[in-house]
């Protein structure tokens, strides 16, 4: 098959899971066009079958606001054209699902059918969509694609609770390849972070505000108190300063290290013990599953698709959004077990088998076939 596919760049779940698919298609012999404003950042590698379109929005003094949606449609048509695309596979409804209508319109004039498969990932459908600027555009765009996915029970739910939709939305949860996370840790890397001996806890986000990371910040200290610890920040953005802030305020920077963003942060994951979610909301918890791949359970809230693969008592802990004691005491208790940690840690690296990237792309694959 020759697939296009149709995703935000950046470090945010549904780029990753964007990529990542494209490149287990092209692994399997699949060719795949990627169209989007820059280069994915987890496509550092060259493949045969992997092509990169650059969506190129012109800038004129007419406009206040460069016309992106309009210069990805139209990018969509050159590609599918020139490259007798099969399939469009739009990964976040906004601005994707809507620009790939306009473009599959423009299609049909000129006698030729695009299936559009259209992936709902979370933050499209539970915070920007509902917005009433975007909310009768994202319906419409929805229900015109030809088939819909989304990456958890929970986001499937909410979209049927808050959106006018009249088609089956499946879900195909997100994935992990888990022989990339099943790393041995490096020693001497350890050894810098935490020369003795102490315990590693990790979060990893693009630091928007739904993430919470001031909650990260206030369970590590309570931890500390009790358990010789370091905390490492990977990722950016808008919230870092804030952490940084608090890390100051609470007499913590000794013991805590922000690396900014990291593409290889299966290696980081390796040295870590336990993984901190504090969001708001996540429509799966990517980052959690990577983490319970390694080998790291996570203590997470319970918000969203997050107790759809953090199993209590099993892979790790939940707490209520905000409840910082509840989390810490947790998180202070697994790291001063060692056994239950041990088996923490296994049940985490076995449960996160049920979304390997071999069982879970098949089902995409079934689902192109069927317009095809």
């Amino acid at each position: 098959m020759r697939i296009g596919i149709v995703c935000y760049p950046t470090f945010g779940g549904s780029g990753v899971l964007a990529t990542e698919l494209g490149k287990a298609l092209a692994d399997k012999g699949h060719v795949i066009h990627f169209i989007t404003y820059q280069q994915p950042v987890r496509l550092s590698e060259f493949h045969a079958n992997i092509f990169y379109h650059e969506v190129r929005v012109p800038t004129y003094p007419l406009f206040d606001y460069p016309p992106y949606e309009t210069a990805l449609s139209s990018t969509m048509v050159d590609v599918i054209v020139n490259n007798n695309i099969d399939l469009l596979h739009v990964h976040y409804a906004i601005p994707h699902a809507s620009a790939a209508y306009m473009a599959k319109m423009i299609l049909a004039k000129q006698g030729r059918r695009i299936p559009v498969i259209t992936t709902l990932h979370g933050t499209d459908i539970t915070l920007v969509g509902r917005d009433k600027t975007f909310a009768p555009v994202v319906t419409f765009s929805i229900n015109e694609s030809d088939a819909i996915t989304a990456v958890s029970n929970n986001l499937r739910d909410e979209t049927y609770k808050h959106f006018r939709i009249d088609k089956q939305i499946e879900v195909i949860q997100n994935f992990v390849d888990v022989k990339r996370f099943n790393k041995k840790p490096i020693d001497a890397f350890r050894r810098v972070i935490a020369p003795n001996g102490e315990k590693i806890l990790l979060h990893a986000s693009n630091f928007r505000k739904l993430k919470r990371v001031e909650d990260v910040v206030r369970i590590f200290a309570e931890v500390v108190k009790k358990v010789p610890a370091k905390l490492l920040f990977v990722g950016d953005g808008p919230e870092r300063p804030v952490a940084e802030s608090l890390c100051r305020e609470l007499n913590n920077c000794d013991d805590t290290r922000f690396l900014g963003r990291q593409e290889q942060i299966e290696e980081i994951l390796a040295i870590s013990d336990l993984f901190l979610l504090t969001s708001d909301y996540e429509s799966f918890g990517l980052a959690a599953l990577e983490a319970m791949a390694a080998g790291v359970p996570v203590i997470s809230t319970n918000a969203g698709g997050l107790p759809e693969i953090n199993v209590q008592g099993k892979t790790g802990y939940l707490g209520n959004v905000g409840d910082v004691e509840t989390m810490s005491r947790y998180a202070t208790e697994l790291l001063l077990d060692e056994e239950k940690l041990k088996q923490f840690k296994q049940n985490a690296a076995e449960h996160a088998r049920h979304y390997d990237i071999d069982r879970i792309v098949p089902m995409y694959e079934a689902l192109y076939n069927r317009f095809l």
